[in-house]
């Protein structure tokens, strides 16, 4: 069984249950998750596009659906009793079924370790408690995990592999009605619906504003599969601006684009491995922010800064999101040739520190390991 709480979790479980197929077909896979493990040929016996939240008073606001799912998520552990349980990210849900799980003899691997070498680090203790193993994506993990004498292993990160553009802007940008000459900004708000309802409105507004000061800019937004697109559609139709709303490869959107508003998260990376210059916008309810700060321990937020270990992309977060902030970002990337070299320059770095590929394919043989 495989548990996973969001859009990108989806698709790392997806990428590695495509590999066990090639390995073991035989093997029965059931699972909470989206579309992409679907496609991938597990039975998902729960959606759980309507729990991807994230931040206090989000989760509290969606709270009756995360005790929903999970009780649906006990009750099949109780009824399945699966050899292996894999957890996928998503921590806070996922340790607390790992805890029923361990309760009913069933091993446990969890993929993607939670971060707690930037925030809580005193909970990896309790991790180790609740698991038999741990897989991390990224080389540093390793030896926290080591000095607490928890199993490890480095499977490397499956974007390493993933984050391939399959066809060139010259195609993309006409079969989008873009401009090959034209400058196209990415609009990437995230997959999740919280993120949606904070972060669009912003980048709309800055979308405008940028376009009151530059001529001919055009716009491209991704919408994951999980989200209602035609919503997100008519919300940038309210906004009479350029911009197309796409659900095509999301690679080949971003190589379309000269730079990028990004939400913080995995897509920070996917980003970065495709060399595109951004700037990072977050904001969550202040109640949220006011806990988290002060948990945080490390000074970036962004997945991008964080490999790299040094401020690669510039990060504006709650009451920094403005729209005049992040404009003017934009604009400078756009028009600062040395800056945006040296943008693209440092994101070479995280590419690098992401290691060698293969991570799906290491994951599922550690997989099957356990069976």
């Amino acid at each position: 069984m495989i548990l996973v709480g969001e859009a990108s979790g989806d698709a790392h479980a997806a990428k590695f249950v495509s590999h066990i197929r090639q390995l073991n077909p035989d093997i029965f896979i059931s699972g909470m998750g989206t579309t992409e493990m679907q496609k991938a040929g597990v039975e998902v016996f729960l959606d759980s596009s309507e729990i991807a939240v994230m931040g206090l008073i989000e989760v509290l606001k969606h709270w009756i659906d995360i005790k929903r799912a999970m009780a649906i998520v006990k009750q099949q552990l109780d009824k399945t009793r699966p050899d292996l349980l894999v957890l996928v990210d998503y921590p806070e849900f996922n340790l607390k079924m790992a805890r029923h799980a361990r309760e009913l003899g069933i091993r446990v691997l969890f993929y993607i370790s939670p971060q707690v070498w930037a925030w809580r680090p005193r909970r990896i203790h309790k991790i180790g408690r609740l698991i038999d193993h741990m897989a991390v994506i990224f080389k540093f993990e390793k030896a926290y995990y080591e000095r607490a004498n928890i199993p490890v292993s480095f499977v490397g990160h499956p974007l390493v592999d993933k984050v391939i553009s399959s066809r060139s802007p010259d195609v993309v940008r006409p079969q989008l009605g873009l401009g090959q000459d034209t400058t196209v900004i990415g609009l990437f708000p995230g997959s999740r619906k919280s993120e949606i309802d904070r972060l669009l409105p912003l980048m709309l507004a800055t979308a405008r504003q940028m376009s009151e000061t530059k001529q001919q800019l055009q716009f491209v937004l991704p919408v994951a599969a999980a989200l209602d697109l035609d919503a997100i559609k008519r919300q940038c139709d309210q906004s009479q601006l350029n911009i197309k709303v796409s659900r095509d490869n999301i690679y080949d959107l971003i190589t379309c684009c000269d730079s990028i508003i990004s939400c913080s998260g995995t897509v920070t990376l996917e980003i970065a491995l495709l060399g595109v210059p951004m700037c990072i916008v977050y904001k969550m309810s202040g109640i949220s922010y006011a806990v988290i700060s002060r948990l945080v321990t490390i000074p970036h937020i962004g997945m991008v800064n964080i490999v790299a270990e040094k401020s690669v992309v510039q990060e504006f977060l709650q009451n920094d999101a403005s729209v005049d902030n992040v404009s003017r970002e934009m604009i400078k990337i756009i028009d600062d040739r040395d800056y945006r070299k040296r943008i693209t320059n440092d994101l070479l770095t995280v590419r690098e520190n992401l290691g060698e590929g293969g991570g799906s394919a290491q994951m599922a043989r550690l997989v099957l390991s356990f069976l």
